[in-house]
């Protein structure tokens, strides 16, 4: 745990300043993925000083106190004229909702250090042993009657993912990581039969649940921790899609979304699915699929798993006939219920092994807890190299 507060390099050091920085950031990187790096935030950290941070695995800031940046207010003031204050810039506010860069905001040091005490007890000390397991008096069990009609009738009424996430964890406890930034994913840490889960889920609440920019990175740097801490996954599915436009475009979304692709290909702990509604084209594809390698998937009987949404499918499939017909509309509507019928359906999937079962929502805290159990002892062997070359 480094705890940070510099003006970074001292000018009259010269390049031995810069040759420390440099020795720290190497030792930064010799220990990622060996064990877990924590930065916390207690004042101005400026220049070559934001960089470690930036490698460890997790940031914390304290609001009003806490100040990232490369180049400070000042500097910024007499090279490009903008006028900015230092909350503005590189405040924790900024760098939780905005950039990214940090992955939790407090009101205060005090609770800072309590969340960083509650972050550690779900990790573990090293990638060679396991997190503690921590055994609650919660029934893995437990059956939740609620799921069964927490999903709304209209496939595209928003609901909060976080309901179900908390009604199926241990004791309803979820540790969530970088809340405020890419909403429209949630990652986090939870328990399930008192052991650690790595938990990623589309929160149809924000913009549908749909993968863009800063989700795909979101996710992608969350499953690579939990895969070099022997954390398994479980994830929780709801997506219409990608994000299109140009602004996703021209961001390179074809490149950030491959490194979600990529990120659940590459690990080898025990992966768990549960599509919960939703999951169409590419985006099914990268949120943890049997197709990237996924050990276990569960399908709610409200899950569409197809190439596209009902929608936009029947207006081309049916394109010519919606055109001839005496009412288009109606027969509209009508090809798009008989494309949900029969295709937007998980038994199709099931049928072809890409989901291993439909379940009831109920039993979904036992079905996970079974699976986890089931695969605790996963060992995989991949081919031998150097290492991949992720698109970052």
């Amino acid at each position: 745990i480094s705890i940070n507060d510099s003006g970074g390099a001292r000018i009259e050091e010269g390049i031995d300043a810069l040759s420390g920085f440099g020795d720290i950031f190497m030792r930064n990187t010799l220990a990622s993925g060996v064990i877990p790096q924590i930065s916390v935030i207690m004042g101005p950290c400026a220049g070559g000083a934001v960089y470690s941070p930036a490698i460890t695995d997790f940031v914390f800031m304290v609001d009003k106190t806490s100040h990232m940046f490369i180049t400070g207010p000042s500097v910024i003031k007499a090279v490009t004229g903008e006028n900015v204050t230092f909350d503005e810039l590189g405040g924790a506010k900024a760098h939780n909702n905005i950039s990214g860069v940090a992955h939790f905001e407090c009101p205060d040091e005090d609770s800072c250090f309590e969340q960083i005490k509650k972050l550690i007890s779900y990790l573990p000390e090293n990638n060679l042993c396991d997190p503690e397991v921590i055994i609650s008096d919660d029934d893995i069990n437990r059956l939740e009657a609620d799921l069964n009609s927490i999903i709304p009738d209209d496939a595209n009424k928003p609901y909060d993912m976080l309901d179900i996430i908390t009604k199926i964890t241990d004791n309803g406890d979820f540790f969530e990581i970088q809340a405020g930034f890419a909403k429209n994913i949630i990652i986090g840490f939870a328990r399930f039969g008192g052991k650690t889960a790595g938990i990623i889920a589309n929160q149809p609440k924000v913009a549908a649940g749909v993968l863009d920019v800063n989700a795909s990175d979101k996710a992608a740097r969350f499953i690579r921790f939990c895969d070099a801490f022997n954390i398994p996954l479980v994830t929780f599915t709801d997506v219409p899609g990608y994000l299109p436009g140009v602004n996703q475009e021209h961001s390179g979304i074809i490149r950030h979304g491959a490194k979600l692709l990529y990120a659940f290909s590459e690990a080898t702990v025990p992966k768990v699915n549960v599509i919960v509604r939703k999951a169409y084209g590419g985006a099914y594809i990268a949120m943890n699929s049997k197709h990237l390698g996924c050990d276990m998937v569960f399908a709610w009987p409200t899950a569409e798993i197809a190439v596209m949404g009902p929608d936009g499918a029947a207006n081309i499939i049916f394109r010519k006939e919606i055109a001839q017909s005496d009412n288009p509309v109606e027969f509209r509507k009508q090809k798009i219920e008989e494309y949900r019928d029969k295709l937007a359906n998980p038994y199709i999937a099931a049928a072809r092994g890409y989901v291993d079962d439909v379940i009831e929502p109920a039993t979904t805290r036992q079905r996970i807890v079974s699976a986890l159990d089931m695969l605790a002892g996963k060992r995989e062997t991949r081919p031998s190299k150097k290492h991949g070359n992720i698109p970052l």
